[in-house]
């Protein structure tokens, strides 16, 4: 008996709106029967320039051209779907005057992935 994906459950079925993205049921993640959260934000971080894309943000906002060159010119496309996707996470968010910046969220994730960073510092130095 195969099992069928997980679906967002809509607010109220004859209103035809989906409520909030943020629902009880876990999210879609690679190689997670579970889709606990914390396998959902691994997911997430560890597609190709998601890091980047927070780490280039980390001190300012930046437009969609100036954070592509940030990241060393990388793919318009790969870019643009990792960035909507931070967006969905809630990681990132767009200013129509500075470019994007991170959320509160995001900030509170960077600045515990700052330890990481300073122990990666320590450790490419042994």
């Amino acid at each position: 008996m195969a099992k069928t994906p997980r679906r967002t459950a809509t607010a109220n079925p004859a209103q035809g709106h989906k409520r909030n993205t943020r629902s009880a049921k876990p999210p879609f993640v690679r190689g997670s029967k579970t889709g606990r959260p914390v396998m959902a934000l691994l997911d997430l971080l560890g597609r190709r320039w998601t890091l980047r894309i927070l780490w280039e943000l980390r001190e300012r906002s930046l437009t969609s051209r100036a954070l592509r060159e940030a990241c060393d010119d990388a793919s318009p496309t790969i870019i643009q779907t990792r960035v909507a996707e931070l967006r969905a996470a809630d990681l990132l968010d767009l200013n129509p005057s500075s470019g994007y910046g991170l959320t509160a969220a995001g900030q509170e994730l960077l600045e515990m992935l700052l330890p990481l960073h300073q122990f990666a510092e320590r450790w490419s130095k042994q």
